[in-house]
């Protein structure tokens, strides 16, 4: 599991002013933790289903990237 992406705080800094500030509905989860599993499976290759478990729901990954 060492080979998993992470964004830095600075690269999370840079994305924030980009993202929705007053979500309606479900409370978002995590944005840091979601898109660095959206880099994370686009790096590798792999499937959807195939993204660590550690990144959350695999649903979220997919949903968020297609939004």
């Amino acid at each position: 599991m060492a080979d998993l992406f992470w964004l830095s705080e600075a690269q999370m800094a840079r994305l924030r002013p980009l993202l929705p500030d007053k979500p309606r509905g479900v409370p978002r989860v995590d944005d840091r933790r979601v898109i660095s599993g959206i880099v994370q499976v686009l790096i590798s290759g792999g499937r959807w289903v195939d993204a660590p478990a550690v990144y959350g729901p695999r649903k979220t990954l997919y949903n968020r990237w297609v939004r």
